[in-house]
């Protein structure tokens, strides 16, 4: 995907019944599908039977089986309530005929009342940094192959690390991270479509951010990652081609279960979501040699 029109007719799934949605996968170079994907296209199946005038405030999840990219996922909507401010959703992702995902989510009409938030982290603007494909094309050659074909995959989202480190040489680090984000490519003035891609973006450097305090980062290929549950809170409008900073840190990590979470700012330092993860994280079990 090289430009976000891409992500957005991925994410605008097919109606086939009442309740019921299709959508398809793309790779982000992993062997399954996203989980930031099947998030926001989950996100997308509940939006399309809720009223337009109520917006998502949040969503908690659980991804529960690995989805496989060459099979659509059914999206089964239950309408668990339409109340006088409030509506309530829950989504199932289904994969020949097991359950992949599940969702539930709220959405709020706009009111008025008490506002405050914390301060946006002080850090390099997005100008001054270089994005992952940069980073890609210019220390390509130093860079383990694994890691160079990550950072040099097409995306519909630009990301500007604030933090740099040599993936080549190995460092512990505090758990703490920010990145500059935002799409590629104008988005569409419907408001709907901005939290899709939020949700698919924040799915992105969570759970490696837990691998800092450890000096494993640059050892992905030989660690079992994977997503267990994902929770977002949104406070404020804002859009996704705007520059976005993502600022995460990781708690703590244990029982190879990492815990992370992030705050994201607009660039004029407004709190407009916020996220929290957890997520499997444990070295692969090497074969047996004969």
């Amino acid at each position: 995907m090289k430009e976000i029109s891409e992500l957005l007719d991925l994410l605008n799934l097919e109606q086939i019944e009442e309740n019921l949605f299709r959508g398809y996968s793309k790779t982000v170079g992993s062997a399954n599908v996203f989980g930031g994907q099947v998030l926001a296209q989950a996100l997308s199946a509940a939006i399309n039977t809720v009223p337009p005038d109520r917006h998502v405030h949040s969503l908690h999840s659980y991804f529960i089986l690995p989805g496989n990219l060459d099979i659509p996922i059914i999206f089964q909507v239950d309408r668990i309530r339409d109340g006088g401010s409030f509506t309530t959703r829950r989504v199932k992702a289904i994969q020949q005929g097991r359950e992949i995902f599940l969702m539930s989510a709220s959405f709020q009409s706009d009111e008025n009342g008490f506002d405050h938030q914390i301060s946006m982290p002080i850090v390099q603007e997005p100008e001054q940094l270089v994005s992952w494909k940069d980073l890609a094309k210019h220390f390509g050659e130093f860079l383990p192959q694994t890691m160079y074909d990550f950072l040099n995959l097409d995306r519909p989202i630009e990301f500007r690390p604030v933090e740099l480190y040599n993936p080549a040489v190995p460092e512990k680090r505090e758990p703490f991270r920010h990145i500059w984000m935002k799409s590629i490519g104008e988005m569409p003035e419907n408001s709907k479509f901005h939290p899709l891609v939020l949700a698919y973006a924040s799915d992105y450097n969570l759970l490696t951010s837990a691998l800092l305090p450890h000096g494993k980062e640059g050892s992905i290929p030989k660690l079992q990652l994977a997503s267990l549950d994902h929770a977002m809170w949104f406070h404020r409008p804002f859009r996704m081609d705007d520059w976005l900073l993502y600022a995460i840190d990781s708690p703590s990590a244990s029982n190879s279960r990492g815990f992370t979470r992030g705050n994201i700012f607009t660039r004029d330092g407004k709190l407009v979501a916020s996220v929290a993860q957890e997520g499997l994280m444990r070295p692969r079990k090497q074969p047996k040699e004969n």
